[in-house]
């Protein structure tokens, strides 16, 4: 038989490069996810925000793991852990008709019905705070951070998925509770009372107050209405919340606005009474007028020769005769 072949250097090269190409691979394709969750599992915050970590790993359950507050620099959370991160700082939630200018999209305002039936238009800002207390932010995570909510964009999106996600919670959490806060107080009051030129337009048995009541100005019914929006909207929340989840809680009244329909009216009225009072000026005038025609008339009477000089005063400049009683003519000029 013969001799086997000895591997040459050539062949030994080659088998050792293909050993070290599949040794890269491997190390490659097991290590990057390895590096990958290690890098992962290091998170911060910044100074508007809040975490909440949730365990993630294969083996791990999905309970909170741990709070990092606000402005963190870099904290080890784990393999594989979920990070559901919201607002930190004060919030605000507006309402307007201002079109893009409040958190729903388009014109938003809320309508209620006044004490006399009139439908008014309010607008208002709500400010709050999310409580950071470590324990309530974990009660909160549980409640609304492992549910989703529909947007604006009609998708369903977590509270803690961005702007898109919070707006989504406030519109479908918070904004119910505001709108009958402010249902119940706009409710007690009448159309005139908020908005003074509703008045114009309503019968007056419907709005003139008791007898003996004080007359009270729109501006501090307004106040009142706000007062007692920010007395009892803390309360409301926390009960439909189930928790102080927000904090430093106030709304800011910032316009009360009647319907078109009625608003047009109230324009038309003052319109009708602006012309009004323009011909009553100018019979006003025009009595002062006579009364001073009447009184010069007076005067000339008891001096005619003061009637004389009045007309010689008022003759044209250039005149050298005045001859009044010359049929061809009374004045000549030089």
């Amino acid at each position: 038989m013969p001799a086997p072949k000895r591997p040459t250097v050539s062949s030994w090269r080659t088998s050792r490069r293909r050993t070290s190409v599949v040794l890269a691979v491997l190390l490659a394709v097991a290590g990057i996810p390895v590096l990958t969750a290690l890098f992962g599992g290091y998170e911060r915050t910044g100074g508007g925000e809040v975490a909440v970590v949730r365990n993630g790993g294969f083996f791990d359950n999905n309970r909170i793991r741990q709070i990092i507050d606000p402005g963190s620099g870099r904290t080890w959370i784990g393999l594989y852990s979920k990070v559901h991160k919201y607002p930190a700082q004060q919030r605000f939630y507006t309402i307007t008709s201002k079109a893009s200018k409040g958190d729903e999209s388009g014109v938003d305002v809320v309508t209620v019905p006044s004490s006399d039936g009139v439908n008014m238009g309010i607008e208002g800002t709500l400010y709050f705070t999310l409580n950071l207390d470590h324990a309530t932010l974990r009660s909160f995570d549980d409640k609304y951070g492992t549910r989703k909510f529909r947007g604006a964009d009609g998708d369903m999106h977590y509270a803690w998925d961005g702007d898109t996600g919070w707006s989504a919670w406030l519109d479908q959490i918070i904004r119910p509770v505001i709108d009958n806060a402010l249902r119940s107080q706009v409710n007690s009051f009448r159309c005139a009372e908020l908005v003074s030129s509703c008045a114009l337009v309503q019968n007056a048995s419907a709005t003139v107050p008791a007898k003996g009541a004080p007359a009270q100005s729109n501006n501090a019914n307004i106040n009142k209405v706000q007062t007692s929006i920010n007395t009892s909207l803390a309360a409301d929340l926390n009960s439909t919340l189930g928790g102080t989840f927000v904090t430093n809680i106030h709304f800011n009244l910032v316009r009360v606005e009647l319907p078109t329909r009625v608003q047009d009216a109230v324009d038309r009225a003052q319109a009708a009474f602006a012309q009004v009072s323009e011909a009553q000026a100018k019979v006003a005038s025009a009595r002062a007028e006579a009364a001073a025609n009447k009184a010069r008339q007076d005067g000339y009477n008891k001096c005619p020769t003061c009637a004389r000089i009045e007309e010689l005063k008022a003759l044209p400049q250039g005149i050298t005769v005045y001859a009044p009683g010359n049929p061809n003519g009374s004045l000549f000029g030089r």
